[in-house]
């Protein structure tokens, strides 16, 4: 018997027939044989309805207020929830975050988890009741509600099951798993059956939106299994895990892209200490995040200094840099809001050389420019003009072949491998 941890995100529970699929989805677990513990999110659409009736109220509610309203949104979908599990007669019981005590900071709408306390779970568990738990939300050492940002609830199910030591994690969502790429630009794309912990932390902060980040790092720090399925889909969906030696069939794994960038440089800077610091500490002041920097090879002790940027940030950015363009000492200051990051990403790139290459020969053939690169040991990003990015993304994948399974499938690696585990404790 396996203790399995299921997370149904706001789609699976949108309505009273949704909860009831979701329900039979428990009641089939259960009769397999496994112990569950489920977290729910808010009913579809719900978190927005009720941040839009705070903003009726005030166009910036006090944090503390503004998590007690939305921490209800999960009080109504585990309550349902349990309801339509005890009409198919098994036990189970709702608990909020603060009831089975996910402690965390005191960081209003964005805290983080510090600790759980995970007594009262094993014993519902060991007296046969299936605990429903909110997800997206817990308490700080005062006993305020608190909520833990867009996508919370990964993060809830995940931390559950670190601290219960769970044999698996589920997020059923609207997708059926882990797609080599959106099969909404590329029919070809590929569900994977197996993916690294590595591989998935990237394509998430690439632009992937299966997962949430945080979510990815506490299954990787606590060795979670971690398996993306579809509610609405039977299948095997994508497993998250360890990377072991058959991961070396896949030299890239999966592509992501954002659309969201922008690109900024500062032409004819001045070659000496400091300056890249003059650059980029407005921005930082201004709590911009930069993404990509590229700084050329100085000439006549001038160079030009590139980086980027969400879109979002572009307007303000830009008349940063034309406020500071005499104390940086650069010429001129240019932009362009068109921009989008293509990557790359497999932990088999540490073991084959030429991938880089690869990537440059595919686009050049498609004559598309590329403006700035990036690397690591397991990614290649690189920045294209926007008009480039379906054709882009369409043409990495075929030229890593993407479309086809690997020579090894990855549900062929040893099922004895060992596991690292972890908990957290309170």
């Amino acid at each position: 018997m396996a203790l399995i941890v299921q997370k149904y995100g706001g789609t699976s529970v949108a309505d009273g027939a949704r909860i009831g699929h979701v329900a039979d989805k428990v009641c089939a677990a259960r009769r397999a044989g496994h112990d569950l513990l489920v977290v729910v999110s808010a009913m579809a659409g719900e978190t927005d309805r009720l941040l839009s009736l705070g903003k009726n109220i005030s166009q910036r509610p006090n944090p503390r207020e503004l998590d007690v309203l939305l921490a209800t949104g999960e009080q109504v979908s585990i309550a349902l929830l349990a309801i339509a599990l005890e009409k198919r007669g098994l036990s189970a019981c709702s608990f909020t975050g603060g009831q089975v005590c996910i402690r965390t900071d005191d960081a209003h709408t964005k805290a983080r988890i510090l600790a759980i306390d995970e007594d009262k779970l094993r014993d519902t568990l060991a007296r046969g009741c299936i605990p429903v738990v909110a997800g997206f939300q817990g308490v700080d050492a005062a006993g305020n509600i608190t909520t833990l940002g867009r996508g919370g609830s990964d993060t809830t199910a995940v931390a559950l099951a670190a601290a219960l030591k769970a044999d698996e994690c589920q997020i059923y969502t609207d997708v059926d798993g882990v797609y080599t790429t959106d099969p909404r630009m590329v029919p070809e794309a590929r569900r994977l059956a197996r993916i690294t912990f590595e591989e998935m932390l990237e394509l998430a902060s690439l632009g992937s939106k299966v997962l949430q980040i945080r979510a990815v790092e506490f299954a990787g720090k606590y060795n979670v299994p971690l398996r993306v399925l579809s509610t609405f889909k039977e299948g095997a969906g994508t497993l998250i895990t360890y990377e072991d030696t058959a991961v070396e069939a896949a030299i890239v794994s999966g592509i992501a892209f954002n659309r969201d960038e922008a690109e900024i440089t500062l032409i004819g800077v001045p070659d000496v200490p400091g300056t890249a610091y003059r650059i980029l500490g407005p921005v930082a002041a201004a709590n911009i995040v930069v993404d990509m920097i590229v700084q050329n090879v100085a000439r006549g002790g001038r160079l030009d200094f590139s980086f980027t940027i969400h879109r979002n940030d572009y307007p303000q950015t830009i008349d940063i840099m034309q406020a500071n363009l005499r104390h940086i000492g650069a010429e001129q200051v240019v932009g362009n809001d068109r921009v989008v990051k293509i990557s790359i990403v497999g932990v088999g790139m540490r073991s084959h050389a030429g991938v880089a290459s690869s990537v440059f020969q595919a686009l050049s053939e498609e004559d598309i420019s590329i403006r700035m690169v990036a690397t690591s040991e397991i990614k290649i990003s690189v920045v294209v003009e926007e008009k480039h990015l379906e054709l882009g993304v369409r043409t990495l994948h075929a030229a890593f072949r993407l479309h086809e399974p690997p020579q090894q499938d990855f549900l062929q690696r040893s099922a004895g491998a060992s596991r690292r585990r972890g908990g957290i404790t309170g």
